[in-house]
């Protein structure tokens, strides 16, 4: 049986602490996606660059993160979902397989909150997969109201027979939004919760990887004091497999 593997990992801008504390992170998140030996990397809170940062840090890559943390032989794929006073970031994607093409839309529900959809179609092991990379709002007004956004995308831009998948950093505490997934034929975990929010001491699912047309085979968070260092979110790392023509 071939299977794939796919990780979802909020990280944070490459930066964690506050104020004097503040710490870049960015060099060991490149070793973990590296160790992840993942097939597909979707990313949220990714910085194509950012002038305050990187006269603050000594060795701020002079790469977009997108590009620094795609290990050797990965394509790297990002899209600007927020423009900021002194730079920009939104979600990426790193993938093993070929990529076929790419597009972005805009998600924002409210001008605090500048969010969007990252949709790559890829060649794996010889079939088409689409997976969007998504960063839900905070409030669950806004999420629901995203939720029916990325529905009406699917049906307008995916076709209904084609392997689908949703990565993300969903932002979602309780079930609604599983609930109106599920209602378009994708699923997570079978009613099992993998935690990981906050990192140094999980309590919550979300992060998640939607599916259809694959089944999930096992799915994975990594602890240890290290994953609490990286970033406030925890990655999430799952297997899937081909469902039977």
């Amino acid at each position: 049986m071939k299977t794939f593997k796919v990780a979802t990992y909020n990280i944070h801008k490459g930066v964690q602490g506050i104020g004097p504390a503040r710490r870049l992170e960015i060099h060991n998140l490149g070793h973990a996606v590296e160790q992840f030996d993942a097939d597909i990397v979707c990313l949220q809170e990714v910085r194509a660059f950012n002038r305050q940062q990187a006269r603050r840090f000594k060795h701020w890559p002079d790469q977009g993160q997108a590009d620094f943390l795609a290990p050797e032989g990965y394509t790297p794929v990002y899209r600007t979902n927020a423009i900021t006073k002194h730079g920009e970031h939104g979600n990426a994607l790193l993938s093993r397989w070929p990529v076929l093409e790419h597009r972005h839309e805009d998600m924002s529900d409210h001008r605090l909150e500048q969010r969007g959809l990252l949709h790559v179609t890829l060649q794996v092991q010889a079939r088409e997969v689409h997976v969007i990379v998504i960063h839900l709002g905070l409030l669950p007004g806004s999420r629901l109201r995203q939720t029916q956004q990325l529905h009406d995308f699917i049906e307008r831009e995916i076709p209904a027979d084609a392997p689908l998948l949703v990565a993300g950093d969903f932002n979602d505490w309780g079930s609604a939004v599983s609930r109106m997934m599920a209602t378009v034929g994708l699923h997570t975990n079978a009613g099992k919760q993998y935690p990981t929010y906050p990192s140094r001491l999980p309590l919550v699912q979300l992060d998640h990887v939607y599916a259809r047309g694959v089944h999930r085979v096992s799915t994975h968070v990594p602890r240890g004091p290290i994953w609490g260092c990286m970033s406030d979110h925890s990655p999430l790392l799952v297997e899937f497999a081909w469902n039977a023509p």
